[in-house]
């Protein structure tokens, strides 16, 4: 378990503000499972989903960078909850897979010209013995505005995406799952991105304009 329990690349668990953010948000409890059980929530709520901040650049995968601007997309949120799980002691991995989402909006499907979510990112944590999915991608103003059930997590049973949302409709759909990992592996994350989407990864191509970010509500 030692390399689920020490700080990485991209979960920098022993930075200053996720340091912080763990302590203030773990709880009194010392039960490993009641401290998860917060952290997921504090991640999921306090950092605002919002797909548009995607980059290039592999240091906006950091959880730090995640937490110091109080936005991003799924896997820095995923690498948020396991860096302040590891700074808990409680051993923490990411987990990648290719999600279809039946519910996206016009404007992402417009920006990824897909409905295929590839790579999408979720935390395992080590609990009683066993690995358990949490995903807190989408925060709870966000699945209100598109009536989707917000993902609850107990320590105990995986948080994954729910298949309908509350009318019924098809919401999200496993595709492919690319295993779990220490740490996110940069190439690999890179590399089925571009071959995805190859037209994000042109010059100028993620020059996106601030309206597209008008549809996603803060926490």
């Amino acid at each position: 378990m030692r390399e689920y329990l020490k700080p990485s690349r991209f979960i920098d668990s022993d930075h200053p503000a996720l340091v912080e953010f763990a302590e203030k948000f773990r709880g009194a409890s010392r039960d490993p499972r009641e401290q998860a059980i917060n952290l997921y929530y504090a991640v999921r709520d306090q950092i605002r989903y919002n797909p548009y901040v995607f980059s290039r650049d592999p240091a906006t995968l950091k959880a730090s960078h995640a937490l110091q601007t109080m936005e991003s997309y799924c896997v820095p949120k995923a690498n948020v909850l396991a860096a302040c799980a590891r700074h808990c002691a409680i051993p923490a991995r990411i987990g990648l897979a290719d999600v279809r989402n039946h519910l996206a909006t016009p404007r992402l499907l417009q920006l990824l010209r897909s409905d295929v979510f590839a790579m999408h990112g979720y935390t395992e944590l080590y609990l009683d013995g066993r690995w358990v999915k949490a995903t807190p991608a989408f925060n709870l103003a966000l699945c209100q505005l598109f009536n989707v059930a917000a993902l609850e997590f107990d320590g105990v049973n995986d948080s994954v995406f729910h298949p309908f949302n509350q009318q019924g409709e098809r919401h999200m759909e496993y595709l492919r799952d690319h295993g779990q990992f220490a740490d996110v592996p940069e190439q690999l994350f890179f590399e089925h991105l571009a071959a995805c989407y190859p037209h994000l990864f042109v010059e100028d191509a993620l020059s996106i304009s601030g309206d597209f970010a008008s549809e996603i509500p803060s926490a």
